[in-house]
């Protein structure tokens, strides 16, 4: 997706994660103003099914990771942020290792969502990953998350009882469930 509405940019803050940047646009009505637009270079999440997602109540896995952002612990798959150069699936695969400790026979791309365009360019590639084979963890120094197996009717419900509230997690959940799992 081309962006060509904006005039000229300014970098207001660069970090390890994001870049923060005061954009002069030009607006479809043809008038003009500024907005602040974080720039992120995307990232790869993904829907790990332990057994069959065409089953009668396929287990997946979940982490229940600590979040400083969101003050506590919280239920999400496994994702993360592309390095320089990365393709999304191969993003999916090093993240499903690093956080799961699993390898996966198949990753199919569900979706590809951007998850607050009203200020932020972030895109997530959500996979969905089956055949796992299991192994170590390998969490970076400030992730602390634990593996958990659940049932995808529990996940459901833990959606629909404001359980689960990462919008990745969400997404791939319900996007696998509706559209994958079952079929």
């Amino acid at each position: 997706m081309k962006n060509d509405a904006r005039i000229s940019s300014t970098r207001l803050y660069e970090g390890k994660i994001f870049k923060l940047d005061l954009d002069r646009v030009r607006f479809p009505d043809g008038s003009e103003g500024e907005m602040a637009i974080v720039r992120h270079p995307g990232a790869s999440a993904i829907v790990p099914f332990l057994s069959d997602p065409g089953g009668e109540d396929p287990d997946l896995l979940l982490l229940r990771q600590y979040r400083y952002a969101a003050g506590g612990y919280l239920y999400e798959i496994p994702a993360g942020r592309l390095d320089p150069g990365e393709e999304p699936l191969e993003c999916a695969h090093r993240e499903l290792r690093e956080e799961t400790g699993c390898t996966a026979e198949s990753v199919q791309e569900m979706c590809a969502p951007f998850m607050t365009p009203g200020f932020a360019d972030e895109r997530i590639h959500i996979f969905l990953a089956t055949g796992l084979t299991r192994g170590e963890t390998a969490h970076e120094p400030d992730e602390f998350a634990e593996v958990e197996v659940v049932k995808l009717s529990r996940v459901l419900a833990m959606i629909e009882q404001g359980e689960i509230v990462d919008a990745k997690t969400i997404v791939g959940i319900l996007f696998a469930a509706g559209f994958r799992a079952g079929r």
